[in-house]
Order: structure tokens, then C-alpha cells, then sequence
């Protein structure tokens, strides 16, 4: 059972363990990685199904190069080839997720590889942020029927708004947007995550966040403004990959799930109502009290009730209009003063 929407509509935050090149070439470091990740406290391990010949076209020419960054001076034919999931481990990723409880996701580059997830089972489909403006591809999949979780980094206003309508053309509403920054590592600078408010009011679907920052301020920050769905690489110690360069390891995740569920606790609200906590501390709170025997018929006055704490007499706002009347009973210094006690 995908647990997106559970999550969601419980009012909690839905974490997804990003694999993507991680395993580094092997698949007994991605099925470690599934374990991990559950271990961590994710809810869904993702991955992305295509090959280098879905991707692009094997071409040498200048179109194809990648200059500066991460992959700086591989073609883009070389690092798909590198950096992809092989099919046949899929299923078996898959498996150790459905083994061991936690949600299994995946990106598809193609109508082909749409065909080979739902073949597989899948509950969900993610559309990546470059992926964002090929709307035949989002219609198609979108066209299964599954939750849509989508990414939206490089997005113009008008390109979110396509691939939005993209779905609904396909009577498919079960739509979740990731606000996304698509540079690796992502610069606190360009992460705009102001923009989740403005997308939770502009789109009415769920927002959440795909993450390429460092650490787990960029989450917790997302979280606090209304990201229902944290998206996160993960990695494992000492395996490089395409990839490792920004993400997380498993340690550090594990300790980002724990600021994004406290963070989610932490902004609760509005809620004016007094917690257990809170009410006792109430007795700590100033009130009116007698800070000198007054005998029956004297006149309250500054010489003889204060303004002091504990908590046990009547608020301090009726302190004025409590000067110049009178006691009707013995009273003895440092009791709390009563409406009962006034004439």
C-alpha cells in the first residue's frame, strides 16, 4: 500500500531516499542502500528507470558535452551509461522494499520504461524537474492512472501550469509538486524556497521539496513553509558515483528525518489552546494577593494587595478597579485575593 497520500492527508511529512546513481554499479550496494534508507526512517526508496539510448542519442558533436560542475567533460551518452539503474535489478530493488515495509518509487524516461514500472508493480510514478516540459511523456504517464509526484525544477510559472494541466487532462489529479532547485549541489542563494506558500495557494495539490542542498536546513526550512514531501539523495560511505558528490550519507539522513518530523511537530498551528504543560505552569503567573492583614471593612489599596506571582488570586487586570473597595471578611497577608473577599 503507497503511502503517500496516507501520509499526507494525516497531516505528516512523506520522506523519499533519492537512490539515483548511488549504488555505484552494484546492485548488492543498492539493495543496502533500500535497507538503509528504511533503517533511517525513510518512507520510499526511489529510483530512476532508462538507459543512455532513451535519454539522448550517442553523438560526440558539441551539443552533447557537459562543461563545468559535477559531470563536468562527459557526454551526456557516456554519464547515462554510467549512471543508470540497470532493468533487471529493478525488480529486485523493488522486492527488498516490498520485504522490508517502505515504499518503492521510480522516475521513468520513456513511454518504455512507463510500461516496464507498471509492469513491475509500481503504485507512483516521479516525473523529473528536466523532464518538467516534455508533456507527451507526462500525459502518458499520467494516462496510468497512479499518483504523480513532480518536479519542477528550471519551471517557468507557465511550464508548471503545462504539466499540471498535462495530468488533468488525463483525469488524473493525484498530483504532488516538488519545489526544486535543480543545481548540484544547490546554493542556499538559489533555493527560492519562499516560493512553496505561493505554490500551495496557486496549484491546491500538495508541495513538497526535492532537495539538492547541503544538510538538512534546506528540508527543515521546506517543512516550516508547507512541504508535505521531502525528496533526498542518499548515499553510502565510501562508494562514488556520479552522484555522490551531493548527497547525503545515510547517517546524516537519518538524523534530516529526524529535524523534518520535529520540524513538521514544531509549526503546528494555529492552536491558542493551553497544552498540559502550559497548564500547569499557570499557577506561576502573577495574580492578586495581600501582602498585609486586612480586616473586614477596610479599603483594598496599594499598601495592602499586590500584584505578585503565584497564580491563585484573581488576575492582575481587575487590580484597579479592586483599589478602594472593601474586605468583606478577615483576611490574612499572603492570601490570594478572592472576588468572593470584596464587597
Amino acid at each position: 500500500m503507497f503511502r503517500l497520500y496516507d501520509k499526507i492527508n494525516n497531516n505528516e511529512v512523506y520522506v523519499i531516499a533519492e537512490m539515483s546513481a548511488n549504488h555505484g554499479g552494484s546492485l548488492d550496494n543498492a539493495l543496502e542502500i533500500v535497507r538503509q534508507a528504511q533503517k533511517a526512517g525513510a518512507d520510499c526508496l526511489k529510483i530512476q528507470t532508462y538507459t543512455a539510448d532513451s535519454m539522448t542519442i550517442n553523438c560526440d558533436n558539441e551539443f552533447f558535452q557537459i562543461h563545468g560542475g559535477l559531470w563536468d567533460g562527459y557526454n551526456l551518452y557516456n554519464l547515462y551509461e554510467y549512471a543508470g539503474t540497470p532493468y533487471e535489478w529493478q525488480a529486485k530493488i523493488k522486492e527488498e522494499c516490498d520485504k522490508i515495509g517502505i515504499d518503492f518509487l521510480s522516475t521513468p524516461f520513456d513511454k518504455a520504461a512507463v510500461d516496464f514500472l507498471k509492469n513491475l508493480g509500481v503504485e507512483a510514478y516521479k516525473v523529473a524537474s528536466y523532464e518538467l516540459v516534455d508533456i507527451p511523456l507526462i500525459e502518458y504517464i499520467a494516462s496510468q492512472g497512479k499518483p504523480m509526484i513532480i518536479s519542477v525544477g528550471m519551471g517557468s510559472l507557465e511550464e508548471i501550469q503545462d504539466a499540471v494541466d498535462a495530468c488533468y487532462r488525463m483525469d488524473n489529479d493525484q498530483i504532488v509538486l516538488l519545489k526544486c532547485c535543480s543545481e548540484y549541489p544547490a546554493p542556499w542563494n538559489d533555493m527560492k524556497l519562499g516560493n512553496i506558500p505561493d505554490m500551495i495557494e496557486r496549484y491546491q495539490v500538495p508541495i513538497g521539496l526535492s532537495d539538492h542542498s547541503a544538510g538538512s536546513i534546506g528540508a527543515v526550512i521546506g517543512v516550516s513553509l508547507g512541504a508535505c514531501v521531502i525528496e533526498k539523495h542518499v548515499k553510502l560511505d565510501g562508494v562514488e558515483s556520479a552522484d555522490s558528490g551531493f548527497s547525503m550519507t545515510m547517517d546524516d539522513f537519518a538524523q534530516m528525518v529526524q529535524d523534518v518530523h520535529n520540524a513538521k511537530m514544531i509549526v503546528k498551528g494555529p492552536d491558542y489552546t493551553l497544552t498540559k504543560g502550559e497548564e500547569a505552569s499557570t499557577i506561576f503567573r502573577r495574580s492578586i494577593f495581600t501582602i498585609k492583614d486586612i480586616k473586614a471593612g477596610e479599603a483594598f489599596s496599594e499598601d495592602n494587595i499586590r500584584v505578585i506571582r503565584p497564580g491563585y488570586g484573581m488576575k492582575p487586570k481587575y487590580y484597579k478597579e479592586t483599589i478602594g473597595k472593601t474586605a468583606i471578611c478577615d483576611i490574612q497577608r499572603g492570601m490570594p485575593l478572592k472576588e468572593e473577599y470584596i464587597q
